[in-house]
């Protein structure tokens, strides 16, 4: 695939993840709430998995604002022409790492600590 196209395909992949977490993040929103006190309709338990099930949410949604970061900086080394490129060791990342994950920002050797 020729480069300029190969772009074009990892552009229109992380613009679709970004979209795509961010309507998420937006749906997520009243499962990351305060659980209430409310011992007449809920009982102990009930709340502890309440309060089980928001931490997870909000747990979930850290690791979304963490994509959401890499997906972004991602969108930007495309705009900064600096895209495909590992920024440890300044070569270029595999095309088939890409593949795999678009904002990938290291290639293998250097993911590994082999750099």
């Amino acid at each position: 695939m020729a480069k300029d196209d190969a772009l074009a395909v990892f552009e229109k992949a992380l613009r679709s993840e970004l979209e795509e977490l961010r309507a998420l993040s937006e749906t997520g929103a009243a499962s990351r709430a305060p659980v209430t006190l409310d011992q007449q309709s809920v009982g102990r338990l009930s709340r502890m998995d309440a309060m089980q099930a928001q931490a997870m949410a909000q747990a979930t949604e850290r690791r979304r604002l963490t994509r959401i970061q890499q997906v972004e900086a991602a969108l930007k080394r495309i705009g900064d022409g600096e895209f495909g490129y590992c920024l440890s060791c300044g070569e270029e990342i595999e095309e088939r790492r890409l593949e795999t994950d678009p904002a990938a920002p290291l290639c293998i050797g250097c993911s590994r600590g082999e750099s």
